[in-house]
């Protein structure tokens, strides 16, 4: 499959503004580097369209402080509107193309 030209964003909850960030490899995330770009030990995938995700801290919640992720969660609720003020996203988030995760 060839790579997608789709900018991932870092959406941290202490910028109102996305940060651009690229793959290492220039094609596709691997575990380390999400890691490190978003300071956690473990991952979640949220899809937010057939070709959209938000990869998260699965373990955001967890943290202390935790802080709210307005921009991931209002971009969540825009694309799945049923977990509309059932969940949310804490801590840092990255948003890509599905291409870009492997």
């Amino acid at each position: 499959m060839p790579a997608t030209s789709y900018q991932p964003q870092l959406l941290d909850p202490a910028s109102a503004d996305p940060h651009p960030v690229s793959p290492a490899n220039g094609r596709s995330f691997r575990l380390a580097e999400l890691y490190r770009l978003l300071d956690c030990r473990t991952v979640e995938v949220v899809r937010l369209s057939k070709d959209l995700i938000l990869i998260t801290d699965e373990e955001g919640k967890f943290r202390n402080p935790a802080y709210l992720n307005l921009l991931a969660t209002y971009l969540w609720y825009q694309y799945q509107p049923t977990v509309r003020g059932q969940d949310c996203i804490v801590g840092r988030a990255i948003l890509c193309h599905d291409r870009q995760f492997k």
